[in-house]
């Protein structure tokens, strides 16, 4: 049987219709801390896990929890005594948000008379008007006398702080506590929106663009409203489907693998997403952007790949007009694995490339988003488009023989302006019932609907694939 806790604390109410009327009142605040991890995950979410000893009395009693982010969700809130999780229960909880600023006084005054002090330039004396507020939207709305003023200068003097306001995001909880051990060491484990982490990398390209180095580095950006002091980092990889309630059940499976030395962060399998835990502590501040090394290897080997795709909407209709010019994409691909030293899976990100020039420094020759890549995978980065290698498609036939059977006669002109061979992928996507009828290349067959061609073409030179394909529909 499956309970939610927000549906857990409502039959907690129903059963303990406690009053906190007359209840000792405790407080804890972040310097009750005796630890602290954070997990934070891709979709803008993290789990809060922390620890405090706090002194609490012997009995139902009331605690505020001081020290929580802005952007807690407070049905996740889970609570236990470490030491004796049945002596201390929670049997209500109120989450106080209701900040105390500005605008959140003025709102509790609404209606009600207050005093506008006014230094009077001219008389060279304070003036003190007696106004009701009637209202703080949009700007402020007096009525002083009989009359309605919307605005007016001075400060404004209160006869007292209103009730219900708070100076700091809280947690009010009404518990049962049965024991005689004092303090207490409470774990509370709860989810905060506005917490995200994103992995970027830079691959360096060698002169002879056969090797390469790279690094990889993660940004924290956390605008949850809180900091996170002195904590342990866990970085979740993957997609998680918070429709779910069976956090709790993820979050703490795990299996340990061995950490290489140096690293920054360890990389480990977690249910069906990866955890990179932190090798050591860190403070997370609200409102900051922190950047940290993930990993570095040098010495990759990786293949540069020019490559043409075609169109399948080009094989089933005549193509009046000018020739269709195509551009040529460069890949720059690498295999995650260990004999290509590397092997941690990669965390989704974007990854810049950089090219030695010379021997006199580094230029930026493209970047490209990748998705999360398993050991043993193949990265594939699209660099972007060859300047030097041209292609130009020509539809030299075309007739349509029945109704669902179209047979198309192509050329496709590869030129290479380069002072050096090169070899260009030529893709072709075919549909239907499909044939090649002739050519003047060798293809191979990539999946049931696709071919691809590979061409060596020398410097300085140009090659012309021709074939007739036939395609029904």
């Amino acid at each position: 049987m499956r309970i939610t806790y927000g549906l857990f604390f409502t039959f907690l109410f129903l059963i303990f219709p406690l009053q906190s009327k007359g209840l000792p009142l405790s407080e804890s605040n972040i310097n009750d801390q005796v630890s602290i991890s954070v997990a934070i995950y891709n979709n803008n979410l993290a789990l809060v896990n922390e620890i405090r000893r706090i002194e609490i009395p012997s009995c139902d009693g009331e605690l505020s929890f001081i020290g929580i982010p802005a952007h807690i969700i407070p049905e996740s809130v889970l609570v236990r005594s470490i030491d004796n999780e049945r002596e201390f229960t929670i049997v209500e909880q109120n989450y106080e948000y209701d900040l105390l600023n500005q605008d959140s006084v003025l709102d509790k005054y609404v209606g009600e008379k207050i005093k506008i002090v006014d230094w009077n330039k001219y008389k060279d004396r304070k003036e003190v008007t007696e106004a009701i507020l009637l209202s703080n939207r949009g700007g402020l709305i007096y009525k002083i006398g009989s009359e309605i003023y919307i605005g007016h200068p001075g400060y404004k003097v209160l006869p007292g702080l209103p009730e219900g306001l708070t100076e700091r995001p809280t947690l009010k909880w009404v518990y049962e506590s049965c024991g005689s051990k004092s303090p207490y060491d409470l774990s509370v484990c709860y989810l905060t929106k506005n917490i995200s982490w994103n992995s970027d990398y830079i691959l360096i390209l060698g002169e002879d663009e056969v090797s390469a180095d790279i690094s990889g580095k993660v940004t924290i950006n956390n605008k949850s409203g809180a900091d996170f002091n002195d904590a342990a980092l866990r970085l979740v990889a993957g997609e998680i489907h918070q429709a779910e309630n069976t956090f709790g059940e993820r979050l703490y499976a795990k299996r340990d693998i061995k950490a290489s030395a140096g690293d920054q962060f360890r990389e480990q399998a977690f249910f069906e997403y990866h955890i990179y835990d932190l090798q050591k502590k860190t403070t997370i501040k609200d409102r900051q952007e922190k950047q940290i090394n993930l990993f570095q290897a040098r010495g990759l080997k990786v293949d540069k790949e020019l490559v043409v795709y075609g169109n399948k909407g080009y094989f089933t209709k005549r193509l009046v007009g000018q020739n269709i010019r195509q551009p040529v994409n460069v890949y720059i691909k690498l295999k995650n694995s260990k004999e290509n030293n590397l092997g941690m899976p990669f965390p989704a990100g974007i990854i810049r490339l950089y090219k030695v020039s010379n021997h006199e420094g580094l230029l930026f020759v493209g970047e490209d988003r990748i998705q999360h890549i398993p050991q043993e995978e193949e990265v594939q980065i699209h660099a972007g488009e060859a300047f030097d290698v041209f292609a130009e498609r020509t539809q030299t036939d075309y007739k349509q023989t029945t109704t669902r059977l179209h047979e198309s006669a192509w050329e496709i002109t590869l030129r290479n302006h380069k002072e050096k061979d090169v070899k260009v992928g030529v893709v072709e996507p075919l549909s239907g019932n499909w044939s090649v009828v002739s050519s003047t290349h060798t293809f191979r067959k990539i999946d049931a609907f696709t071919i691809r061609f590979d061409v060596q073409i020398p410097k300085e030179e140009e090659v012309k694939i021709r074939y007739t394909a036939e395609v029904g529909l």
